[in-house]
C-alpha cells in the first residue's frame, strides 16, 4: 500500500500522507486510480486501451476499459516455476500439492481437451465439485478459452443444483464421486446421475475421482474420467483467448431463500482488477505468501481465494469440516503449510471461543500475519478472542461485501490500526457511504450501506434478464443511480464500519430500528447459548404495522430453557443494549437453519412463523430445522 502511494505521488504529482488521503483521491479520480492499480499490479493484457471508463455517471451503465483485451486465466498463471501453487488438505484423509509449473501443464492439457469437445468463448462450464485442486484447474482451463464458469458445492441436493445450473444451460459438467465430511465419506454419484439426466444442454460429464480410484460412471450419460478425457493431449503453451474487459467470467447465485436463485454474471476484467486491489494493496500479499480461506465452491470466497494466484502467492485449499481433530485441523494446516493469511467466518471464531480453544498455546502460527473474517458481523468479543487466544501480532481484518460484487466494500488494511468491533476501512476506489431514510449521507448514525459511484466489479448483469429489470430492482430501486447493498451499518469516527445485519432483517419494534447483530452480540456472550436467531413477529395481529422481538436460542447440550435462564438472557440484553432490544419471548430450539455458506436465515424463519412459504429450501444446509419454528404455541400468545 505504501509503495502504491509513492507510485501515485510520483506519477500524478499529488501528496498522499496517509490512507485517508489515498482513499479520498481514489474516489475523486477513479480513472487515474484504476489505471494506477492496473499498472502497479501488473495486469497482463493484449491491449489496455486509452479509455478507462465510459458513462461514468451511470449506475448501472458504466463501462470500464472498453478497449481492453485480456484473459483472466493468463493473469492467474503468471508464475511457471517449481514452487507450490496449491497446497490441499481433505480433512485428515487426503493431502497433496501442485507446483506452478505443474498447474500450467494440467491447465494446458484440460483446456485442449475442452476445445476438442467443442467448448468456445461464452459457453457455460459448470462444476458440482468439492474444494480440491482439480476444481481450480478446471476453472482456469475454462477461463483460458473464455467459457463462463459456475460451481456448486457437493453438499447441494439435486434440486438445488438444477435450480442453478438449469437456468444457465451448461455445455460441460464437472463432477466427482463424493467428498469427506467430519470423518465420513459421502457418496454423490447417484446425485450426479440425476443432475446430468435433467440438464439436456450438457454434452459431456467429466468426473474427477476423489474418494475412490474407480468412481463407476457407467450410469452417467456422456461421461468420462478426467484423466481419460485429458489423455490424448500433451502439455504445451496455453492458448489464452484475448477477450473484452467485461467478458463474462463467472456466474454466481444469490442465496435463493426467497425464490429461485438469481444468476449474477461477473466480468473477467472487473473481477481481476478488484481482487488484485484487495489482495496486493489491502492484504499486502506477495509471492512469499500462502493464503487460505475456509470456503466451499458454492461461495464467492472460493473465487476470491483462487485469484490469489494473480498476486503470485500459493493458495491453500481445505475441504471438509473445520472441526476435525477436535477443532484443531485448520490450525494444524496453518502450521504444516506455513499459512500467512487465514480466512474464516465470524461463526467459526465464535465457535472456537465457545469451545475454549487456545491455538496460541497449542500451535506455532509463526508465519501467520493476517486473519480475515466474513460471512456475518464479527462481534467485539470476537476481536478480543483472536488477540488473546490466536495471535497478538496480526492484522484481524473483518471484511464485508458479497456475491453481488464478488468482492468487498469494506475490508482490512495493513497500514491502519484495528479498532475493536470495527471493519478497518472502506476499500480503495469504492465510494461507500451510509444513507439515512431520506437518502442523505450520515456518519455516526445507522443507515443503509450504499456505493454512490460505479466500480469495476459491478455485475455485468443477471442471466436471462435481457432488459436489466431484475438487476435494477435488486440494487437501484431504493436510491436512483446509487447501489444500495442491503446492509444496515454505521460509519465510525475512525472511518471504519460497523455492520448491524441485513436491512431486510432489521427489527422495528415501536418504530425503532434495531440491527439483528446488536442482539446476537449480547446473547452469544452467554456460556449457555451456542447460537441464536432473532426476528420481528407481526404483533398484535390486529395491528400489522408493529412487531415484537422474538429470540430463538440453541443451548449447550443438556440444557433446558427455564424461567431463570430466560430472565438472565433478557437482563443481559437490557443491561448491555437498551430495553428496546429485549425480546418479548425467548424460545429454545434444537437447531437453527442456515445456508450452505453458514449464514443464518432470518427471513426464511420469519416466513415460517407467519405461515408463508419458503420458496427454496434447497438453498439451506439443514432445511429440516425450519420445522422447529412452525406453529410454536409460544408464538400465539
Amino acid at each position: 500500500m505504501t509503495a502504491f502511494m509513492r507510485a501515485v505521488e510520483s506519477q500524478f504529482g499529488v501528496q498522499l500522507p496517509d490512507y485517508a488521503a489515498l482513499y479520498d483521491w481514489s474516489i475523486r479520480e477513479p480513472e487515474r486510480f484504476w489505471s494506477a492499480v492496473w499498472t502497479f499490479c501488473g495486469v497482463i493484457a493484449a491491449h489496455q486501451g486509452d479509455v478507462v471508463i465510459e458513462h461514468g455517471d451511470r449506475m448501472p451503465g458504466a463501462r470500464w476499459f472498453p478497449q481492453a483485451r485480456l484473459n483472466f486465466a493468463a493473469n492467474l498463471l503468471r508464475r511457471d516455476d517449481r514452487e507450490p501453487a496449491i497446497i490441499f488438505w481433505g480433512e485428515d484423509r487426503v493431502s497433496s500439492s501442485i507446483t506452478f509449473a505443474e498447474l500450467h501443464h494440467e491447465v494446458s492439457r484440460l483446456a485442449q481437451a475442452l476445445r476438442a469437445a467443442g467448448v468456445t468463448a461464452g459457453d457455460r462450464v459448470a462444476a458440482y465439485m468439492p474444494n480440491v485442486p482439480g476444481t481450480v484447474i478446471a476453472m482456469l482451463a475454462a477461463a483460458s478459452i473464455g467459457a463462463i464458469w459456475s460451481s456448486c458445492s457437493p453438499d447441494f441436493g439435486v434440486q438445488g443444483v438444477l435450480d442453478r445450473f438449469g437456468q444457465i444451460e451448461p455445455k460441460i459438467l464437472f463432477g466427482t464421486d463424493g467428498y469427506f465430511y467430519n470423518g465420513k465419506t459421502i457418496d454423490i454419484i447417484d446425485r450426479l446421475v440425476e443432475i446430468a439426466r435433467h440438464l439436456p444442454s450438457v454434452q459431456k460429464v467429466i468426473v474427477v475421482p476423489y474418494t475412490r480410484s474407480d468412481p463407476g460412471i457407467d450410469a452417467i450419460p456422456n461421461s468420462a474420467i478426467v484423466h481419460d478425457f485429458m489423455a490424448p493431449f500433451a502439455a504445451r503453451a496455453i492458448e489464452f483467448e484475448p477477450l473484452p474487459f467485461d467478458h463474462p467470467l463467472y456466474i454466481l447465485y444469490s442465496s435463493g431463500t426467497t425464490g429461485v436463485p438469481k444468476c449474477i454474471v461477473h466480468g473477467a476484467g472487473g473481477t481481476l482488477l478488484q481482487h488484485l486491489k484487495e489482495h496486493v494493496l489491502h492484504a499486502d500479499i506477495n509471492r512469499d505468501d500462502r493464503m487460505f480461506y475456509f470456503t466451499t465452491c458454492g461461495w464467492m470466497m472460493w473465487n476470491w481465494l483462487a485469484s490469489g494466484l494473480a498476486a503470485g502467492c500459493a493458495i491453500l485449499l481445505y475441504d471438509g469440516s473445520p472441526f476435525v481433530r477436535n477443532g484443531n485441523i485448520l490450525f494444524d494446516f496453518a502450521d504444516a503449510a506455513g499459512m500467512t493469511i487465514f480466512g474464516t467466518s465470524a461463526k467459526f471464531i465464535d465457535a472456537l471461543a465457545k469451545a475454549g480453544m487456545k491455538p496460541a498455546q497449542t500451535h506455532r502460527l509463526d508465519r501467520l500475519r493476517v486473519m480475515m473474517s466474513t460471512g456475518s458481523p464479527l462481534a467485539p468479543e470476537g476481536f478480543d478472542y483472536v488477540y488473546q487466544n490466536v495471535k497478538r501480532d496480526l492484522d484481524l481484518a473483518s471484511i464485508s461485501g458479497g456475491t453481488d460484487i464478488i468482492s468487498t466494500f469494506v475490508l482490512g488494511n495493513s497500514l491502519l490500526p484495528v479498532w475493536r468491533g470495527e471493519i478497518q476501512c472502506r476499500g480503495l476506489g469504492m465510494k461507500v457511504e451510509v444513507y439515512n431514510e431520506d437518502g442523505k449521507p450520515v456518519r455516526g448514525e445507522k443507515g443503509e450501506l450504499v456505493c454512490s459511484a460505479p466500480f469495476p466489479s459491478m455485475p455485468v448483469g443477471f442471466w436471462n434478464d435481457a432488459d436489466g429489470a431484475k438487476y435494477h430492482a435488486a440494487y437501484f430501486d431504493k436510491f436512483p443511480n446509487v447501489w444500495c447493498h442491503g446492509d444496515y451499518v454505521e460509519l465510525t469516527a475512525h472511518d471504519g464500519m460497523i455492520i448491524y445485519g441485513r436491512s431486510d432483517a432489521v427489527l422495528n419494534p415501536g418504530g425503532v430500528r434495531i440491527g439483528t447483530a446488536e442482539i446476537y452480540r449480547q446473547v452469544e456472550q452467554l456460556d449457555e447459548v451456542v447460537e441464536s436467531l432473532v426476528i420481528g413477529q407481526d404483533w398484535p395481529p390486529e395491528r400489522p404495522n408493529d412487531v415484537r422481538v422474538m429470540l430463538f436460542v440453541r443451548l449447550r447440550e443438556g440444557l433446558t430453557l427455564d424461567q431463570a435462564l430466560t430472565d438472565k438472557i433478557k437482563l443481559h440484553i437490557r443491561t448491555n443494549a437498551t430495553p428496546r432490544h429485549v425480546p418479548a419471548k425467548v424460545v429454545q430450539v434444537a437447531d437453527i437453519p442456515r445456508t450452505k455458506n453458514g449464514k443464518i436465515v432470518e427471513l426464511a424463519v420469519r416466513n415460517v412463523v407467519h405461515g408463508r412459504p419458503v420458496k427454496n429450501v434447497e438453498a439451506l444446509a439443514n432445511p429440516e430445522a425450519l420445522e422447529l419454528f412452525r406453529d410454536r404455541p409460544e408464538l400465539a400468545v
